[in-house]
C-alpha cells in the first residue's frame, strides 16, 4: 500500500484549493478504510506520522481523526492510537456535524443560499448563549437550505468577535460554517448542546420557506463549543416539518439520531 501522501496529494491537487486540509485527509483516510487498506481493529500510522506524511500541523491531522471517529470510522484509545472501528460501528451517526454536511452524507442534494450576512448587535438571549456581555456586534449569517430543490431549512447564526473578522468574506454557499471556523481561525470544535422542539414558523421563516404563517416546523437551537468549552456559534433553524423526519437509531443503551428525507421523496 502506498504512503498515505502519494494517495492523498493528487486529490488534494484536484479538490482546490477551497477545500480545508483536515477535510482532504479525512476524505482519504476514510476511502482507505472503506476499500480494506486498513483493517478493522487495526491501528493507524501514528498521529506525528500521518501529519508528516500529509505535511500539516498536528492540530489539522487531530480535526481529521476527530471527524472519522464521529462518524464511527475510527476509535481513539488515549495512550495507545487510532484504531479503525469494528464493521457494525463504521456507519453510526453521532457526530456534531452541520445539517447540510449530514444530509449530503446520505446522498441527498443540499444547496445554500446566503440570505444576509453582517453585523448586527445580538439579542440578549443570544448574548447569553454566547456567553458575552453588554450585547457587543456579532456576525449575523441567515442562510436557506435548499434540500432535494425545495426549500427546508431557515437557518441564522451568530458567530462572536474575536472569530467573526476571519471569516467575514467566506462564500457560505460553498464553505461550511464549521469549516470556514476550522480553516480561517484554527477552532477545533469540541461539542455542542441542542435542543429540538415543535413550533409555529415565524412570518420571516415562513416567507423564505414558502409555507404559510403559523405552519408547523421543528425549531433546532444549537450552542456549539470549542475544546476550551467556550461557546463559538449560536444557531436558530427552522425546519420545514413537512419535508424533514428525525430518524433514531437505538443500540443497546445509546441512541443516534439524524436528519432525513420521508421515504418516498417529497
Amino acid at each position: 500500500m502506498g504512503s498515505a501522501r502519494e494517495r492523498w496529494l493528487p486529490g488534494a491537487e484536484a479538490a482546490g484549493r477551497s477545500t480545508p486540509k483536515y477535510e482532504q485527509i479525512r476524505h482519504d483516510l476514510a476511502t482507505a478504510i472503506r476499500q480494506g487498506d486498513y483493517r478493522p481493529g487495526e491501528a493507524l500510522p501514528s498521529q506525528r506520522d500521518l501529519s508528516a506524511s500529509y505535511g500539516v500541523t498536528l492540530m489539522t491531522l487531530r480535526q481529521a481523526l476527530r471527524m472519522l471517529s464521529d462518524e464511527g470510522l475510527v476509535v481513539q484509545q488515549p495512550g495507545r492510537g487510532t484504531f479503525v472501528a469494528p464493521p457494525r460501528l463504521a456507519y453510526q451517526r453521532k457526530s456534531l456535524r452541520s445539517l447540510s454536511d449530514e444530509l449530503r452524507g446520505q446522498g441527498i442534494d443540499v444547496a445554500t443560499q446566503v440570505i444576509r450576512l453582517g453585523n448586527r448587535r445580538p439579542p440578549a438571549a443570544v448574548c447569553a448563549m454566547l456567553d458575552i456581555p453588554d450585547r457587543p456586534r456579532a456576525l449575523r449569517i441567515e442562510r436557506l437550505r435548499i434540500v432535494d430543490g425545495k426549500p427546508a431549512v431557515h437557518q441564522v447564526s451568530w458567530v462572536p468577535e474575536p472569530y467573526a473578522e476571519s471569516i467575514r468574506q467566506v462564500d457560505f454557499t460553498e464553505v461550511t460554517l464549521y469549516a470556514a471556523l476550522a480553516e480561517h481561525v484554527g477552532l477545533v470544535i469540541s461539542r455542542g448542546t441542542e435542543t429540538i422542539r415543535p413550533a409555529l414558523v415565524t412570518s420571516a421563516a415562513a416567507r423564505h420557506l414558502r409555507i404559510a404563517q403559523g405552519s408547523p416546523v421543528f425549531l433546532s437551537e444549537r450552542v456549539t463549543l470549542g475544546i476550551d468549552d467556550s461557546p463559538i456559534v449560536f444557531d436558530r433553524a427552522s425546519i420545514a416539518g413537512d419535508h424533514m423526519v428525525i430518524r433514531a437509531e437505538r443500540v443497546a443503551n445509546t441512541m443516534s439520531w439524524s436528519w432525513g428525507l420521508p421515504s418516498g421523496g417529497n
